[in-house]
């Protein structure tokens, strides 16, 4: 297959989509990996789509869940930002819910040497708080999804129901004065909303890419939660429009 003719292929994949693994284009083409990325990358340049580390995504659409093997490689500063910026929220002795986003990957990073209690339905958050002592690890299981590395389903929300947290740190896919919070399946929402309901303050970690966009179901109102903390400086706006609702916005301003 010639270059012009695969690219095109590639394009239609992620335009569908919304995101799509080296590995996955490169076995799918019988292509070797680097050609992919030689693709990704004029693909990029055309104004087409996204590359990570891992891939590629595209960041339009309601209905817009990118693979977290992608995700993780995206906006990592950004992402080491917002965990920085949550560390303080955090005193040794809480209870916490983290979510599964690779930005609260990154926030558990940034906590993990603290004496916490962290319930989490994200596999590479268990991964990395079972590896130290001085974190009591309570993991929501439930159906496994690969390509999120993470449960979700009746069994999780249902574990969440019977526990109660002091900090619920969520993600979600867009956020907008007009229309909320929002995300992008019901799968990972239910999830969200269990928690929104079992803890004594919530705040929304989103990096500056989510903001003024909406999705496909909405996950919650501003007046629902404590705290929206993103990478990068919010224009005037959005502080006047969240104060009313006593949502706190903690931004790159602060860092």
């Amino acid at each position: 297959m010639i270059a012009g003719v695969r690219r095109q292929k590639i394009r239609d994949i992620v335009l569908e989509k919304k995101s799509a693994t080296v590995t996955d284009l490169a076995r799918q083409f019988s292509v070797t990996d680097e050609t992919i990325r030689r693709d990704l990358k004029a693909l990029e340049a055309d104004g087409i789509l996204n590359r990570s580390y891992g891939g590629a995504f595209i960041a339009s659409g309601v209905e817009n869940l990118v693979d977290a093997n992608i995700r993780t490689g995206t906006y990592v500063d950004s992402k080491t930002t917002i965990a920085q910026l949550c560390r303080p929220l955090v005193q040794n002795g809480d209870t916490l819910f983290l979510d599964n986003s690779t930005t609260n990957y990154y926030v558990a990073k940034e906590i993990q040497d603290m004496r916490v209690t962290i319930l989490t339905n994200n596999m590479m958050i268990m991964s990395l708080c079972a590896k130290h002592d001085n974190i009591h690890l309570v993991a929501m299981g439930g159906d496994y999804s690969s390509t999120e590395k993470a449960y979700y389903g009746s069994i999780t929300v249902n574990n969440l129901e019977t526990h109660f947290v002091d900090k619920a740190f969520i993600s979600c896919r867009s956020l907008s004065l007009e229309n909320g919070i929002t995300d992008s399946t019901d799968r990972w929402t239910l999830v969200r909303k269990s928690a929104l309901s079992h803890a004594q303050k919530t705040y929304v970690v989103a990096d500056f890419s989510k903001f003024d966009m909406t999705s496909y179901v909405r996950l919650c109102d501003f007046d629902q939660i404590d705290g929206v903390i993103t990478d990068k400086p919010l224009r005037k706006e959005w502080h006047e429009s969240l104060r009313p609702y006593g949502c706190v916005v903690i931004d790159g301003s602060e860092a």
